[in-house]
């Protein structure tokens, strides 16, 4: 099967996931639960995480995958050869709690370089579509990032882990960049947050998430022109466009400035006046 070929499977697996998710939504009959003590997981989450998989396996077995629910051992980020990424619900809180920002996420790698990556949101009616080397799409059309010159002028995108001793640090980041940018959003799906900057909709993205969160988004990102890269260097025999932790995405004129922003926040420089 051809790139094409693939990503209009991964196209139609994601859709079909998206109807899932919202006809679950529809009957809120679904149970909660937690894992690592703080993070919020649904049946949901697993029922899709579970279709995805046979519907890959079905097409393409024996491709290994990592995904958040079923197969999330991050060890074969270290292997060679193809490798789904998968996060069957990105926004699970969203998705629990009603708001729309909920996204299916698949990613297909090869040797630790991301090819194609489809993010659906099926309750924006949103789904984008990326190839590597041919460019990004929303719904079919071309789309482009936005291509502001100054932090002033910018709408920046976060997150925050579940666990609350962990946030200190942002907090310090956050402070820097409500002081220097236009304002910030917290949508609570990394996968959007990145698809949003690659169609304009946000002008910057930083956080630390995991491969499943990120890894079509970023592709989609990029491939809509956004700059991407690490607050800093990736540790080595870890494929960088896998490697989750301090991800800078925006437009290409504000990417070194607001890496530099970051950067001194975490080294505690004092906030511009």
């Amino acid at each position: 099967m051809n790139h094409p070929q693939r990503l209009e499977q991964m196209i139609r697996i994601a859709r079909r996931a998206g109807d899932m998710i919202v006809q679950a939504r529809q009957k809120q009959n679904f149970s909660h639960d937690y894992k690592g003590g703080d993070e919020l997981v649904t049946e949901v989450d697993v029922a899709v995480d579970q279709m995805i998989a046979e519907e890959l396996e079905a097409l393409f077995p024996g491709e290994a995958r990592l995904t958040e629910e079923l197969a999330p051992d991050r060890s074969q980020l270290e292997q060679r050869g193809p490798l789904w990424v998968v996060d069957p619900i990105d926004g699970t809180v969203n998705f629990a709690y009603g708001h729309a920002h909920v996204a299916v996420s698949i990613a297909w790698a090869v040797d630790g370089e991301v090819q194609l990556g489809v993010v659906h949101a099926p309750f924006l009616g949103e789904t984008f579509t990326a190839m590597r080397g041919q460019g990004a799409r929303l719904n079919e059309e071309s789309m482009h990032c936005s291509r502001p010159t100054t932090l002033e002028r910018s709408l920046v995108a976060t997150g925050f882990p579940y666990a609350r001793d962990k946030r200190a640090p942002l907090i310090r980041r956050l402070n820097h960049v409500v002081h220097a940018c236009r304002d910030v959003r917290r949508n609570g799906s990394a996968a959007l947050d990145l698809c949003h900057v690659g169609c304009g909709q946000l002008d910057a993205y930083y956080e630390s998430v995991s491969p499943w969160d990120f890894a079509a988004g970023l592709l989609i990102a990029r491939e809509a022109g956004a700059s991407t890269s690490h607050l800093y260097e990736c540790p080595e025999g870890l494929p960088v466009e896998l490697y989750g932790e301090n991800l800078l995405v925006s437009a290409p004129g504000i990417h070194g400035a607001l890496g530099d922003l970051l950067r001194g926040a975490d080294a505690g420089r004092p906030v511009a006046p």
